[in-house]
């Protein structure tokens, strides 16, 4: 697994040169709705096992959560079960908040 820090995210969404990544959040509806990095696909994180189908395998996939936590756990996860592109985001959804986007709310 690899760890990507919220401006190195930025940069790389920003970059045409570089495929998009799936930006994998794992965390509760309540916190997806309260705030998302745009374009991101949510399946919380007790669904993953039930919904891997939904992944692809070989995808580059970055893993969001709150700080970063289950986000690395759904990443070792999926690693665990043939996923081969996994990168967590350090820091998660409140490093983005307050290193990208300051306009974003925290909770």
């Amino acid at each position: 697994m690899q760890h990507v820090t919220a401006p190195e995210l930025a940069a790389w969404l920003a970059d045409p040169s570089r495929p998009r990544p799936l930006l994998l959040d794992v965390r509760e509806n309540w916190e997806f709705e309260t705030c998302k990095i745009e374009g991101s696909t949510q399946i919380p994180m007790n669904t993953i096992p039930a919904r891997i189908e939904e992944l692809d395998e070989e995808a580059e996939i970055v893993c969001i959560c709150h700080h970063g936590a289950r986000s690395m756990q759904v990443a070792a996860f999926l690693e665990r079960n043939g996923f081969t592109n996994m990168t967590n985001l350090t820091g998660g959804i409140h490093a983005w908040a307050v290193q990208v986007d300051g306009s974003m709310p925290k909770y």
